[in-house]
């Protein structure tokens, strides 16, 4: 697959993983010390995140890992 569709899937996955929580974009920048731009960045697939921004996104969410990168 290629790398700009895997990271467009990837913030869609994080997008429902988040909307299903019922935490906006801010809330979540909140939880995680970051700024909703970069949320808002992170779910449209502009940024390759890294592993520890991936781990931060899954503790501010209460979900594992796991969970973000089941990317059908």
């Amino acid at each position: 697959m290629e790398k700009d569709a895997l990271l467009k899937q990837l913030g869609l996955r994080i997008r429902e993983l988040r909307k299903a929580k019922n935490i906006t974009q801010a809330e979540l920048a909140h939880i995680i010390a970051k700024d909703q731009q970069s949320i808002q960045r992170l779910e449209a697939g502009k940024i390759n995140p890294s592993f520890y921004y991936l781990y931060e996104i899954a503790t501010g969410l209460g979900i594992s890992m796991q969970e973000i990168i089941q990317i059908p």
